[in-house]
């Protein structure tokens, strides 16, 4: 596989952060995100250095901190910039690299370009992180549906939280997809449980 994976959710808040770090740990990789919304202290990037303990690790800075828990556009207006889209430039990383998206494929970063756009920008094939909710399995398909469309190769897919079987083999045999990982609810997130769902990663 390409050694760059972009981690891809079907929405904001479904675990995204502790797929990029268990991801991060399997592969021995670097770590960026292009845009942080808010939590500028205790980020995405805060804790994966607190999840991912591996020696070589860097993690690249952000293209936009922003200082709201926003999306990304709305943020950024309220801090006075604009996003543009031809000023993030993939880290050349001598590993691995780990690129963790700032919510749904759909959210905007500007006027006229959503996540989908950088996406194709960083040219890197994606990981999606689907989460069981109401809902989510129709969340799951457009996705997949728009990530097919614009021709982005996809790796698989990793199911995060509680569990809904018949579901989630119903986006397998639809998407025909690889099941990457599974990972359960738990009551913490340390490194010792990331390095346990390191050893699981079917890549």
């Amino acid at each position: 596989m390409s050694q760059t994976v972009i981690v891809a959710g079907i929405g904001t808040e479904i675990g995204k952060t502790v797929v990029s770090a268990i991801l991060t740990k399997a592969l021995q990789a670097d770590y960026w995100k292009p845009i942080q919304s808010g939590d500028l202290d205790q980020g995405d990037a805060y804790w994966i250095q607190q999840w991912v303990k591996h020696p070589a690790l860097t993690i690249w800075p952000s293209t936009y901190r922003l200082s709201q828990p926003l999306s990304p556009h709305t943020a950024a207006e309220l801090d006075g910039i604009t996003i543009q889209i031809d000023l993030f430039k993939k880290p050349n990383s001598p590993r691995a690299l780990v690129i963790e998206l700032a919510g749904g494929l759909m959210v905007p970063i500007n006027d006229h370009q959503t996540n989908l756009d950088l996406i194709q920008s960083l040219d890197a094939p994606v990981i999606l992180v689907s989460k069981n909710y109401l809902g989510s399995i129709n969340h799951t398909l457009m996705s997949f549906e728009m990530l097919k469309q614009k021709g982005i190769p996809i790796v698989g897919i990793v199911f995060n939280g509680p569990e809904n079987p018949s579901g989630e083999k119903f986006i397998l045999n639809y998407t025909q997809l690889p099941l990457l990982l599974r990972v359960h609810e738990e009551q913490k997130i340390d490194d010792t449980i990331i390095n346990q769902y390191a050893q699981q990663v079917k890549l």
